[in-house]
């Protein structure tokens, strides 16, 4: 197994440890994350929810209703603000970690971008990832 990965918000009250590798980004452009996060996207890294575990600090939350209709909950620290994570409340084992976040994410890559319909025209798209209009289509 790699070694754990860490993570906290800006005033540090939170902390948290991912123990399962990550190594891609997904830049979310929509007006939803772009407000969430004061800039044109929101960068996360999936994680299994049983491979998170918060070591400090109590997480508040907001149910923002997505432009699928879906509720997606938004987790970030009380204090400072940070956005940590969210979670699609249909599916409460997966958590999409804020990539900022993380105390070293030097190894990482953006590798999709998603709701690039909605992107700031000021935003730059790596056109060599996967882009998709809106999110990307499920699994099959």
């Amino acid at each position: 197994m790699s070694d754990p990965i860490t993570g906290g918000c800006l005033c540090g009250k939170i902390r948290y440890t991912v123990n399962q590798p990550l190594q891609n980004i997904i830049a979310c452009h929509c007006t939803n994350c772009q407000k969430s996060s004061g800039s044109g996207a929101m960068h996360n890294a999936v994680a299994a929810a049983s491979a998170v575990t918060f070591t400090a600090g109590n997480l508040k939350v907001f149910a923002d209703t997505a432009a699928s209709g879906n509720t997606l909950n938004r987790y970030f620290c009380g204090d400072c603000g940070s956005p940590i994570y969210s979670q699609r409340a249909t599916m409460p084992e997966v958590m999409v970690i804020k990539v900022g976040t993380l105390d070293d994410s030097n190894h990482m890559k953006v590798t999709m971008n998603i709701w690039t319909k909605s992107a700031r025209p000021w935003m730059h798209i790596d056109l060599a990832t996967d882009c998709y209009p809106e999110n990307r289509a499920p699994k099959t």
